[in-house]
Parts: C-alpha cells; sequence; structure tokens
C-alpha cells in the first residue's frame, strides 16, 4: 500500500514539473521574405529584437484590417500575398498577455521591399506641429492646411485608412500603461 501511495505521489509530482510552457508572441518584426519576390515575413522576437525560433505553430494576426492564420516555423511566417507597390502594413496579433501590434511602411523600389516601421508617435506628431506652426505663424495656415491635405492623401492612397490611423494610435498609448 505505501509503494502504490509513494507511486501515485510521484506521478503527481511528476505531472506538475512537467507541464509545457505554452509559447507566444509578444513581439514580432516584418521583414522582407528571401525566398519570394514582393513578398513580406513576419518574424517573432523577444524584447532585444533576437528571433525566438522556438516558436511553432499556427497563430492568428489581423493584417490590415484581414484576419490571416500565420503558419510560424522556427519564429518565421511568410505572408503569401505579392506587394505591387509601397503601402501601409497594420499587424496586430492577440494573446494571453494583450494586444500587440505595429505600422510599417514597406517601400517597394526595384521588386526589393524596404519596410519601415512608423512610430504611433509619428503620426501623432506631424499633425499637432503642423497645427502648432499653423497657430504660431498666421501666414503659415494656408500651408499648414495643404501639406495637412497632402499628409492625408499620401496615408489613404497607401492603405492607411483613418480608422487604423487612430487604432494605431490608441495601441500605442495602451502600450504606455
Amino acid at each position: 500500500m505505501k509503494k502504490i501511495l509513494f507511486v501515485v505521489a510521484m506521478l503527481l509530482g511528476a505531472g506538475h514539473f512537467a507541464l509545457a510552457d505554452t509559447v507566444s508572441i509578444n513581439h514580432f518584426v516584418v521583414k522582407e521574405n528571401p525566398f519570394a519576390d514582393s513578398e513580406v515575413a513576419l518574424v517573432a522576437t523577444d524584447s532585444l529584437g533576437n528571433i525566438q525560433e522556438n516558436v511553432g505553430g499556427v497563430f492568428a494576426f489581423t493584417i490590415n484590417g484581414f484576419q490571416e492564420q500565420m503558419t510560424f516555423e522556427k519564429g518565421t511566417a511568410f505572408y503569401r500575398h505579392k506587394l505591387d507597390k509601397s503601402s501601409f502594413f497594420y499587424v496586430k496579433h492577440i494573446n494571453n498577455s494583450g494586444t500587440h501590434s505595429l505600422l510599417y511602411y514597406v517601400y517597394k523600389q526595384d521588386g526589393k521591399l524596404k519596410p519601415i516601421h512608423i512610430s504611433w508617435m509619428l503620426l501623432v506628431i506631424i499633425p499637432l506641429a503642423l497645427i502648432l506652426l499653423g497657430y504660431m505663424f498666421k501666414r503659415f495656415i494656408i500651408i499648414a492646411v495643404v501639406i495637412f491635405i497632402i499628409f492625408l492623401y499620401f496615408n489613404h492612397h497607401n492603405g492607411l485608412t483613418m480608422p487604423t490611423f487612430f487604432e494605431s494610435i490608441f495601441d500605442g498609448l495602451k502600450g504606455l500603461f
């Protein structure tokens, strides 16, 4: 009886220590896909930017408002949609530790893609700077309005809609707290 109780206690203790750790993606970057032309890849990283090669499996992402099931192998997932021109790329991932979202401008030149991370602070600073300059220099108001309209047109023409613009800012603000 003591042996059976001892074996049961050992199995329960071993089961407690043998629990698998779940893999989650808290940081990621967008890079050019080295294996395909005009495609990007999502790379799971740690907080220092090192690739997390232990990430594998299917994870749900929202890319430019569309739900995508991204299959990660050794920390990398390939987005299988070709980009025909430069555009904004808003990537959001929700897991148990919260919402993680990034805004990139993917610049396409001569078939090469160059993802540039756009900080939410930049999205706030540009309009505020134009308003401040217009307020300080009354003659600059018309020029500030024209620059602001060009800013809005550039964003909209390259796929950054107003809801995505504000969602990116709010996600950045939530990340502060």
